[in-house]
């Protein structure tokens, strides 16, 4: 007979034999991450922050990989962090600390963040692209690129508004407090529309926008190029959530091979990237850009307009002019201040004596149209983009662009800003898509069984049958 035994509730008073390497299970993620991605060069990169002698900090790798793990599985705030970090020992493992050592004051990693800026965790970024590139889990070639509004840290109702003048010197303040604050400058971008008249007195960074059907908030925009290979992000940028798409490719295209070393062939995008400046600028480039046409999804004449479109005035090489469909001369006016293109128009009564008017403009000055200097290479680009070849890479870009952004939203919090002002963003938006090309990284790692292994190592010794999801009709790819 066996004896019934009950569990001892005295707490040991010593313990000499705790290995927290022996008790992390083989296959914890968090062993794979270890492995993969080399955490070490952050000493380096942020040595010329940190003084000579005083206060001891804490080690800049755990405070990395305390950043790392707060997305890595979207912990909710830097405090529940730390309470976690006293109960999970594959946390305590993972950051190399012992069962009994003291866990730091969660201020420790705003205060590094003020201290390094964002400089060491885009560093972490292009490592995990790097990692993946060595994989052989980037192609290269062919990218996809799309870019996501990210609400901010900041309700509608702190905005005020004013005259620029007034705008301008709250900003400067701004300037002025953060850096007696200490904090990093604030990165200035060229391509930023900031509002002149209206400021956010919680978040002067983030900038009014809104997606389809939703209402105009504060937010800032991640725009991020996606490989075609495995869909591992190669290059992302953050600005506020005012600033064009269109306004971002030539530099998320150059990021894309700085990070690579691998030149890109073709460009995947939707209509908000198809301007004609991209078209043009890729042809420059010898891209393929197979992106939508921005003029045939938002000009007059598209499929949700009743208007005539461009396609329908016929250009007159010989007299420069066009001929609308009601048999009228648009000449040229003027030459656009911004673009190599041309005004084109007809005289203001002609337009509002025309029998057509209702089907061709509602403006009171008349018609008119827009001539590229370029305007014939142009119309061939456009025609190329609308191929089949191209648009069975917008569909492949709808599901991975948006898986991407999806799994970013549902796995690391996204589509909600932790902190505030834009350099804190950057922050956030470089762990976030390191996570993911971690995972991406760490899901083509493993070892794929052969059907001889299979038989020898999975089957039960009692002669039972395979669990249901090892079987290899359900996962082709462990048998390959």
């Amino acid at each position: 007979m066996i004896m019934m035994g009950q569990q001892q509730q005295q707490k040991e008073l010593f313990s000499y034999q705790i290995d927290l390497d022996r008790r992390i299970r083989a296959d914890n993620p968090l062993r794979q991450v270890a492995a993969a991605i080399d955490f070490s060069f952050a000493r380096a990169e942020v040595e010329s922050t940190y003084g000579h002698n005083g206060n001891v900090s804490v080690d800049p790798v755990v405070i990395l990989k305390m950043m790392f793990l707060l997305f890595f599985d979207n912990v909710r705030s830097e405090r529940q962090l730390m309470e976690m970090l006293q109960e999970r020992l594959d946390y305590l493992w993972f950051l190399g600390y012992g069962i009994n050592d003291p866990v730091p004051h969660h201020s420790v990693l705003s205060k590094a963040r003020a201290r390094w800026g964002s400089a060491l965790f885009e560093q972490l970024f292009v490592r995990t692209v790097a990692a993946c590139v060595s994989a052989g889990l980037v192609d290269g070639k062919k990218i996809h690129v799309d870019g996501s509004l990210i609400a901010a840290h900041a309700a509608n109702k702190s905005i005020v508004a004013g005259p620029p003048e007034l705008i301008a010197a709250l900003r400067q303040a701004y300037r002025e407090q953060a850096a007696k604050l200490e904090e990093p400058a604030p990165v200035t971008l060229p391509q930023a529309a900031a509002t002149p008249t209206r400021l956010s007195t919680t978040d002067p960074d983030a900038e009014l926008a809104r997606r389809p059907r939703q209402p105009t908030r504060l937010s800032y925009k991640q725009h991020r190029v996606v490989d075609d290979a495995r869909g591992v992000i190669t290059a992302q940028c953050t600005t506020a959530g005012s600033v064009g798409e269109d306004r971002q490719l030539l530099g998320l295209i150059g990021e894309h091979e700085q990070h690579t070393s691998i030149a890109v062939q073709t460009v995947v995008a939707d209509s908000q990237y198809g301007t004609a400046e991209n078209f043009l600028a890729c042809a420059d480039r010898g891209l393929n850009a197979h992106m939508a046409d921005w003029k045939t999804a938002h000009h007059p004449g598209g499929a949700a307009q009743a208007y005539f479109g461009p396609d329908q005035f016929v250009y007159d090489a010989a007299s420069d002019t066009y001929r609308c469909p009601a048999g009228e001369t648009l000449r040229r006016y003027q030459k656009r201040s911004h673009k190599p293109a041309w005004e084109y128009k007809t005289q203001r009564s002609v337009c509002a004596q025309c029998a057509l008017r209702a089907q061709c403009t509602t403006s009171k000055i008349g018609r008119r149209l827009q001539r590229f200097e370029r305007q014939a290479e142009l119309d061939r680009l456009r025609l190329r983009a609308n191929s089949a070849a191209a648009r069975k890479d917008r569909r492949r870009r709808q599901h991975l662009m948006e898986g991407s952004f999806a799994d970013a939203a549902n796995c690391h919090g996204f589509k909600r800003s932790r902190w505030r002002r834009l350099w804190r963003q950057q922050i956030q938006n470089h762990l976030i898509a390191a996570c993911q090309n971690v995972r991406i990284l760490l899901r083509n790692r493993r070892p794929r069984l052969t059907a001889a292994v299979s038989a020898h190592k999975l089957a039960p010794a009692c002669g039972r049958k395979l669990p249901h999801w090892l079987r290899p009709m359900n996962r082709p790819w462990l048998f390959n």
